[in-house]
């Protein structure tokens, strides 16, 4: 049995009280009487707290003030953060100052990424907007729905959460295109039902050619805007663009312009270029937009997965092993 580690537990720096429930209690069952874990308290100076500490866990990467940076330095092992995207972390302060950083990658969340983007699908296909607004005026056996079986899927970023939706998709019928940076082998065609394989350079033909495109990329540079103005025009009218990923992957000035005049037939919206988005915004009084507020990933399943995922990281620091998931900034990504 390894030794007992203090860990420190930063909750969530907007909403600590609010999204104490179930990410903090699930990774504080998750670590149990293990180790000594306590909570950051806001109300007291940050570098008496991490006197001592070993890990940080950080809820979603939410602190960006480097003053915690500097107050950690030299005392922990390890700084995980309780999420997968790093975008919105300074991620390159961390490193500079020696702080081993680890995430809680696509494989915790991706059953409920998948899941919301099969609801999107569905949703949109079947014009709930539409159909909800018809039966409050007691109009009955419309809109016309589109049934998927046939339809062409166009997943891009073919990781965790893109395998996941595509076994989802295939059990609807739907065909399967998937776009990612490395080579899809022939086991994974097989196991995906995967009708067409390509890299980035096939991009703008699954663009082109499918019914649906959802996105499945962490964003960087590379992937900002990867659905700009020009890739969008090459939908076809009636496609539909899913999102539950990071909000700047897509133009939405340009998405905008292309759902008013109706270059293509509506999107699936769960995450955004500014958040809280701009409520004002054409994008979410149209019909053909659903959209979420930044929850596909909010269940109970991703909740217990990410917090055993930490606790095994505080484990194996606990060990003298080398921590899981670290992640330095640098990893390829779709062009």
């Amino acid at each position: 049995m390894p030794n007992k580690i203090n860990v420190l537990f930063l909750p969530h720096a907007l909403q600590a009280q609010e999204m104490f429930k179930p990410w903090g209690e699930d990774v504080f069952a998750a670590i149990g009487d293990r180790h000594h874990l306590r909570m950051y308290d806001f109300a007291q100076p940050s570098a008496p707290q991490f006197e001592g500490v070993d890990v940080v866990i950080d809820h979603g990467g939410s602190h960006r003030s480097t003053d915690l940076a500097d107050a950690a330095v030299g005392k922990i092992k390890l700084w995980q953060i309780l999420g997968t995207g790093v975008d919105h972390f300074p991620l390159d302060y961390w490193s500079a100052k020696g702080i081993a950083v680890a995430n809680t990658p696509g494989p915790f969340s991706a059953v409920s990424l998948a899941e919301c983007a099969m609801m999107f699908i569905l949703m949109l296909t079947r014009r709930y907007t539409e159909a909800r607004a018809n039966l409050a005026k007691s109009i009955l056996y419309g809109p016309l729905g589109t049934e998927l079986v046939g339809l062409r899927l166009g997943i891009i970023g073919f990781g965790a959460s893109g395998q996941a939706l595509a076994l989802r998709a295939a059990a609807f019928g739907m065909k399967i295109a998937a776009i990612d940076i490395r080579a899809i082998n022939e086991v994974e065609r097989q196991q995906y039902q995967i009708e067409f394989a390509g890299k980035p350079a096939e991009l703008n033909e699954v663009i082109a050619t499918s019914d649906i495109i959802s996105l499945h990329l962490h964003l960087t540079k590379e992937t900002h805007h990867i659905m700009d103005r020009q890739r969008l025009a090459l939908m076809k009218p009636t496609a539909f663009l899913i999102n539950v990923a990071r909000g700047a992957l897509v133009d939405e000035e340009a998405l905008v312009e292309a759902l008013v005049a109706g270059r293509i037939g509506g999107a699936g919206l769960d995450a955004y270029s500014q958040e809280p988005p701009d409520m004002r915004s054409p994008l979410f009084h149209l019909p053909n937009v659903i959209a979420t507020p930044h929850s596909a990933g909010v269940t109970d399943g991703t909740s217990r997965k990410r917090a055993g995922a930490c606790a095994e990281n505080v484990d194996r620091i606990a060990a003298g092993l080398a921590p899981l998931y670290l992640v330095s900034g640098t990893e390829p990504q779709i062009v």
